[in-house]
């Protein structure tokens, strides 16, 4: 294990108290962000030999370099931010980074003939990271080179979900950070797969191997085994004793002070901090601490309008859409007409199509009315795929 035996967690922290110390080197977000997501594309290891493709097609033109830098993102969220979600949030945020929910490798693979159910999205989408999960080195290179043509800017591997049924049975997300020489080789068979950015999301540990150190030596060994240079930190350790992923957002305390500790550590990554943060008041002031990026989770989601509406000004320095929640959902309608049962056996349906605007009107006078009766309506039998 690498030691970082220089270092000391003794401080106390406030949630968004800066431990960038003395010897911290300063970057500006974008200075780091456009060189790190050039030297993610530096040759891959060996491990990724035999994974290699002949001949890869992509979309290099949808490279993350065109826009603005992961300042905001929504983290991928499984059975949440889907293509529906994500329709109505790039609708309201123009540049705020949007994550597909987790897909594992297995299933991208056996799922060849329905591959636009899975991977497709609207060139709107764009900037979009595609997340997979898996531990298999063939699949998950089989999995990114059907991904290629689908033109992601960006590919994670989930190294940090703690569901039983992901980290369990299924023995990847959160566990993986059990065996560090593996996600390297899985971040550099990525890699030699795709000619797009590549990084991984994780937590700070599961649980007793929780120390700083380790953390560290997770983070040190995929990044030398592979051309990761973007971590993704969900501040909390994960709990494998069976506690729901719902519990495992709640019961495990934050440690803002291990992402902290990191960018100074390790001054030539790009760290994205994940956990607690709620939102765009919060964001702001993780990035005035010194964060490379910060990920929002459930907020964006159930309070979809109140944080999303200010991403692209408050964070970002742009100008506003403008646009009003009324402007909003009539674009949503057009997209909803247009994919409502496209899969067959009405799926996508009603309900699937109005599950992200169940927290739109949040914190308005009536929002519980509306969420009642949309909820009601939609359950009546009379309502079909026209």
């Amino acid at each position: 294990m690498v030691k970082f035996s220089g270092y000391s967690l003794t401080s106390s922290f406030t949630p968004f108290h800066s431990v960038m110390l003395k010897k911290q080197r300063i970057f500006s977000a974008l200075d780091l962000y456009i060189n790190n997501s050039t030297k993610s594309r530096r040759k891959p290891s060996v491990f990724a030999n035999k994974h290699q493709p002949r001949n890869i097609k992509t979309h290099t033109e949808m490279g993350a370099e065109q826009y603005r830098p992961p300042l905001f993102s929504v983290a991928p969220m499984m059975d949440w931010t889907d293509n529906h979600y994500r329709t109505v949030a790039r609708i309201i945020s123009k540049h705020a980074w949007l994550y597909t929910e987790m897909l594992a490798a297995e299933t991208i693979v056996h799922q060849q003939g329905d591959l636009d159910r899975f991977l497709a999205f609207s060139p709107e989408q764009h900037p979009i990271v595609l997340q997979i999960g898996g531990n298999n080195l063939d699949s998950i290179a089989k999995a990114t080179q059907l991904a290629n043509s689908y033109g992601y800017d960006e590919i994670n591997l989930n190294c940090g979900c703690p569901s039983p049924k992901v980290a369990g049975h299924g023995c990847f997300g959160v566990r993986l950070m059990l065996d560090p020489k593996f996600v390297g080789e899985a971040m550099s068979v990525i890699a030699a797969n795709t000619d797009v950015p590549v990084s991984v999301k994780c937590r700070i540990g599961l649980d007793d191997h929780d120390s700083y150190n380790e953390l560290c030596d997770f983070i040190y060994k995929v990044s030398s085994l592979s051309p990761t240079k973007h971590f993704i930190i969900h501040s909390r350790k994960a709990l494998l004793n069976g506690i729901s992923p719902a519990d495992n957002r709640r019961i495990p305390p934050l440690k803002y002070e291990y992402y902290y500790a990191l960018l100074r550590d390790f001054p030539d990554l790009r760290f994205t901090i994940n956990g607690g943060i709620n939102c765009v008041d919060e964001v702001n002031a993780a990035l005035r601490e010194g964060a490379h990026g910060v990920m929002v989770g459930r907020a964006a989601y159930n309070y979809l309008w109140n944080t999303l509406a200010h991403v692209d000004s408050a964070i970002y320095g742009a100008p506003s859409s403008g646009l009003t929640r009324r402007q909003v959902l009539e674009q949503y309608q057009i997209y909803g007409d247009a994919v409502l049962g496209t899969f067959g056996n009405s799926r996508p349906n009603i309900r699937d199509l109005i599950k992200p605007l169940f927290g739109f009107f949040h914190s308005e006078p009536g929002n519980n009315l509306w969420k009642r009766r949309a909820d009601a309506a939609f359950q009546m039998k009379n309502i079909t795929v026209r």
